[in-house]
């Protein structure tokens, strides 16, 4: 489907909810592969019996009731495990026992809108429905956000808070800081404008919000020098295991003739991600489309956002127009917004020397915005996969707002 607008605007609160709301599928709930477990014969007998079935016992909740998990049984599940259960509670020595459920929770706090000065211009957190989130109780906290870009500024005073040392390296100068080179023209502003879209500061005076305002921001300095496939791989594979999403707004030259993606230790880290990150249950990999469309430039041909393992994002303008610069390919996943034309606004973020711009523009600036959503989305359910939330975003975007003329129905109904 090359010559068609693959696109689907990303809706914030719909993918939240739907993360969330999960159990209602069954209306039970989600079963983990944990069980509380009666048994009144003493802590030695427990762990007897935790090994002989396959458990592995964590200790005591409190009296006679004792915590296992069954490293066999899946982490999430819309049924019980009956096998387990029923062979657990043959056990003479097992009063009760019973397979945890995952419960929702909502904290009783009141929700109060941003007042940061600039977020009355941030028009763009409304059609996302991110203000829907946010009442919801979803901030972004326990989420851990990285840019992979030209640095951060880490003590911007609108992302200090957030800033998170253990998502952060300088890999072009080998050390931990990935403070940005300052120049006169200030090139490398990239970085910390994209950071500040996914976690500005929210009630602190300083500029506007980001998406995921709770969530922790790191930043990999990677693209203030030579950019090699050693220096993608450690860039993508850094701290895997700490950072639950990674925001790249880069790649090939977007000049209608150049065919590029990643090499072999760049695909390497990529599958490791998926298959490793997050306690196995994959690092999420968002990634901007490309700015390439004056130039009839195809994002099929760019290695990095037609890869399975990426979410690639496009962008929509504020008028619901297809932005100049958007290229038209199969492999774009879904959109958010950014800049248009001169009569149409920009994105709000935090800029360079502790400033704060209005003007932030292209694809770059929708991948972040569609990180700060699946940041939302992630701690609203922390056992989603990397390809979960690939079905999420597929199912959960909308064709509003988004003005063209080849929106066609797929096998499924979806519209593309």
């Amino acid at each position: 489907m090359e010559g068609c607008w693959t696109l689907l605007l990303f809706l914030g609160a719909y993918l939240v909810l739907l993360a969330a709301e999960t159990r209602l599928i069954t209306g039970k709930g989600i079963y983990t592969n944990t069980w509380a477990v009666h048994i009144e014969v003493g802590a030695e007998e427990a762990e007897r019996i935790a090994h002989k079935h396959g458990f592995i016992s964590h200790g005591q909740v409190f009296g006679d009731y004792y915590h296992f998990q069954h490293r066999g049984v899946v982490r999430r599940s819309l049924s019980g495990h009956r096998g387990v259960h029923v062979r657990l509670h043959a056990e003479p020595q097992v009063i009760w026992a019973e397979q945890q459920i995952a419960k929702r929770r909502h904290k009783r706090d009141i929700h109060i809108e941003p007042t940061d000065p600039k977020f009355s211009q941030q028009w763009y957190l409304v059609y996302l429905n991110v203000k829907e989130a946010w009442a919801q109780g979803f901030t972004g906290r326990g989420v851990v956000v990285t840019i992979l870009d030209d640095g951060i500024e880490k003590d911007h005073p609108d992302l200090a808070r957030n800033y998170d040392p253990d998502a952060s390296y300088d890999v072009n100068d080998r050390d931990p800081d990935p403070q940005p080179r300052y120049t006169q023209l200030n090139d490398n502003r990239h970085g910390t404008r994209c950071a500040g879209e996914v976690a500005a500061a929210a009630n602190n005076g300083v500029c506007g919000v980001g998406v995921a305002y709770n969530a922790k921001i790191g930043g990999v300095r990677m693209l203030d020098g030579e950019v090699t496939d050693v220096v993608e791989a450690q860039s993508l594979s850094l701290n895997s295991q700490h950072i639950h999403i990674y925001s790249a707004s880069w790649g090939p030259e977007d000049d209608g003739k150049t065919v590029d993606g990643p090499a072999k230790l760049a695909k390497e880290a990529f599958l490791q991600g998926v298959t490793e990150g997050r306690g196995g249950l994959g690092s999420i990999f968002v990634w901007a489309s490309g700015n390439g469309g004056r130039e009839r430039d195809s994002c099929n041909c760019d290695g990095y956002t037609n890869s399975i393992y990426t979410l690639s994002i496009s962008s929509t303008t504020q008028y619901g127009n297809v932005p100049w610069y958007s290229e038209a390919c199969s492999s774009t996943l879904a959109t958010t917004y950014s800049s248009g034309n001169l009569n149409e606004k920009q994105i709000v973020t935090t800029d360079l020397r502790k400033k704060c711009t209005d003007s932030h523009t292209g694809t770059s600036a929708s991948a972040p915005l569609a990180a700060g959503i699946i940041a939302l989305a992630l701690e609203a359910n922390m056992n989603l996969t990397w390809r979960d939330m690939q079905h999420l975003v597929v199912r959960t975007s909308r064709p509003a707002h988004l003005i063209t003329n080849d929106w066609r129905t797929n096998g499924v109904g979806e519209l593309h």
